[in-house]
């Protein structure tokens, strides 16, 4: 079972903040939530050690790079067998437009999350890729029409 960190009041407001804006100083991060910059410091570098904060990343509008289209692919696998969900497995992680992937409980085995410029370009994926791998059995695409709610935000509070 994985442990669940407790956070007091001060290091959910600077979760939360850094949530927000991960590009505050510890100055101001101090001054957002209440404490000193040194405080902010050591507390920042224990969340990392815990592992409730990982690594640091700056957002990329998808738009404004020519991927804007979301499409939700449900996948089944032809076998269940670790040998073969290991290599889809691996094979969707060097994917750079699969974004996302959840193994999931039900009818479909992975649902992905991928982003490409278009509907050909996604045709192009689906059809000389995705569906070339030899572990996958279905496939079962959606488009997004548009998104309504994004955060990358967590609550903790």
């Amino acid at each position: 079972m994985k442990q669940i960190i407790q956070l007091d009041p001060i290091d959910t407001r600077l979760v939360e903040a850094l949530q927000q804006d991960g590009s505050l100083s510890h100055a101001e991060l101090g001054e957002k939530v209440g404490t000193s910059a040194a405080s902010c410091w050591r507390r920042i570098k224990a969340l990392e050690a815990s592992g409730v904060l990982k690594g640091t990343v700056r957002l990329v509008d998808p738009e404004k790079i020519g991927r804007g289209v979301n499409v939700f692919c449900n996948i089944r696998v032809r076998n269940h067998a670790q040998e073969v969900r290991k290599p889809f497995e691996d094979f969707l992680h060097e994917r750079p437009e699969v974004i996302e992937c959840f193994s999931m409980s039900g009818e479909w085995d992975y649902l992905l999350r991928i982003v490409v410029a278009d509907v050909a370009d996604y045709e192009r994926f689906l059809m000389r890729t995705l569906l070339d791998h030899p572990a996958v059995g279905a496939a079962a695409s959606h488009f997004a029409l548009s998104m309504t709610k994004y955060t990358t935000a967590l609550p903790v509070g």
